[in-house]
């Protein structure tokens, strides 16, 4: 069984030229948390979308629930994703879960009100110099992770699946009634998919539930660290 693993995983990684979604330099992962409810999240919701279609960045977009008790349920929000977002509020020693909010590469954050701001952490993250570990997919029911150096306190592997096209919500009630909101890059699925030691690695995937939905493995330092490691799957 160890021999078998093996092989795919050298499999995977001699295909790596061949697969690449990205340059050799990883894209800088900016993370929006928002929500439909929110008042003010209309203006990050736009950044996010303008950000999704540059180059070298990767822009997830997570819609978060505690805001639904205003009168409007976010169509897209899930409690996991509350649950990374305030994985990073503990990082960053935050006193509050701020909304909106983006983080880039998991390192620093911003308001996602303040699109100046959120620039210049994109320009200081794409010129930080980087050692991602080798990532690639075998087939579409695994994922490998080569070696490279570990964080401090170990890293994970998570799986993001996300839908990439625009979508546009007519908020009905809440704060934003009345508004339609500017959505893309939607996560839909995040499934923490296993640790990650600095050693190689294989990783199996949950089934695809949406053939639409794009994929992405993200290499993190534990419990809402720094962006280490990012390769999204190839559509077919």
């Amino acid at each position: 069984m160890r021999k078998a693993a093996l092989s795919l995983f050298c499999l995977a990684l001699s295909g790596l030229a061949a697969t690449s979604a990205w340059a050799a330099k990883p894209p800088v992962v900016v993370e929006l948390f928002t929500a439909q409810g929110c008042s003010s999240c209309g203006k990050a919701n736009q950044l996010a979308a303008d950000l999704a279609q540059r180059d070298g960045v990767l822009a997830l977009t997570y819609s978060v629930d505690y805001w639904d008790y205003l009168g409007w349920k976010d169509t897209f929000a899930k409690p996991v994703f509350a649950d990374r977002q305030r994985a990073y509020v503990k990082k960053f020693a935050l006193r509050d879960v701020p909304t909106p909010q983006m983080v880039v590469g998991g390192r620093v954050q911003a308001s996602g009100a303040k699109a100046e701001a959120v620039e210049d952490l994109i320009r200081t993250a794409a010129r930080a110099p980087s050692n991602p570990p080798d990532i690639a997919f075998v087939g579409k029911t695994r994922a490998a992770v080569g070696s490279g150096p570990a964080p401090r306190g170990g890293g994970e592997v998570w799986l993001v699946r996300y839908d990439p096209r625009e979508q546009d919500i007519a908020v009905k009630r809440g704060d934003n009634k009345g508004q339609t909101l500017v959505h893309r890059n939607v996560v839909r699925e995040l499934v923490r998919l296993g640790s990650w030691s600095g050693r190689p690695k294989l990783y199996r995937l949950p089934p695809v539930s949406d053939p639409e939905l794009q994929t992405v493995i993200l290499v993190q330092a534990a419990k809402g660290g720094r962006i280490i490691g990012v390769r999204q799957a190839v559509a077919p």
